[in-house]
């Protein structure tokens, strides 16, 4: 709470309020260094590396595909590229901010189970987060297309964008639904800049094209990161 802008509890109208609570301007500072990709939440590091062809680790000896998780037609432009995928526990902080500057070209709620998506579910339930309720939203950055997905998880209550409001839960009967396209006037937010949050623990994953960025080597699986630290280099 110490870290927080609202400091008493019992300011906040209800939990959901409380749980994805500001922080001051200071609690996060955003990595400066020229080149710097930054951490887009607080959590543990899932998983981390290149995109193997078209498939990302989900844990050992499980994997999902680019285009399962995105069901975008661009999915392919990732093939080869990068990925980091944090994981927030109820513990943590729970927004979700932007890894770099970016002009938002579309999001897609894709509809899906809620499993939980602890380390022990990653481990064992195959095509989890290709599986699970995620918007996916695609950004036009300086080092080309960049790819944020926020995963909904057991006991979510919503996902949440500062574009549009809440988006998941979303229509239970709808397979695909684009929730935005590129209408005017754009959503331009730069590095650092809230994107979205979750009203319960959850995940984010980013991607990149191949060669946009070089993820930083002192990161591993279960490494604890805060949002704003480095995450990669842009090459």
């Amino acid at each position: 709470m110490s870290e927080a802008v609202i400091q008493d509890p019992a300011e906040f109208d209800n939990f959901n309020a409380f749980f994805t609570r500001a922080l001051t301007p200071d609690a996060r500072p955003i990595d400066a260094s020229v080149g710097a990709v930054v951490c887009p939440a607080d959590g543990t590091i899932s998983e981390l590396g290149r995109i193997d062809e078209n498939r990302i680790l989900q844990a050992k000896g499980k994997h999902y595909t680019v285009a399962q998780l995105l069901t975008d037609e661009e999915s392919h432009r990732f093939v080869g590229g990068s990925f980091a995928t944090v994981y927030l526990s109820p513990r943590d902080y729970h927004r979700v901010h932007m890894p770099l500057a970016g002009r938002l070209l579309r999001t897609i709620y894709v509809p899906g189970k809620l499993f939980s998506v602890n380390r022990l579910t990653a481990d064992s339930v195959p095509g989890l987060f290709a599986r699970n309720e995620r918007l996916v939203s695609l950004f036009e950055t300086d080092q080309g297309l960049m790819a944020v997905v926020l995963v909904g998880a057991m006991i979510v209550a919503g996902i949440q964008t500062v574009w549009s409001g809440q988006v998941c839960p979303g229509p239970a009967k709808s397979r695909r639904l684009t929730e935005y396209a590129g209408t005017a006037p754009p959503v331009e937010l730069a590095k650092g800049a809230e994107l979205g949050r979750f009203c319960l623990g959850s995940t984010a994953i980013v991607l990149f094209e191949p060669d946009a960025v070089q993820l930083d080597p002192t990161l591993q699986t279960h490494s604890s990161v805060r949002m704003g630290q480095l995450l990669a280099q842009s090459t």
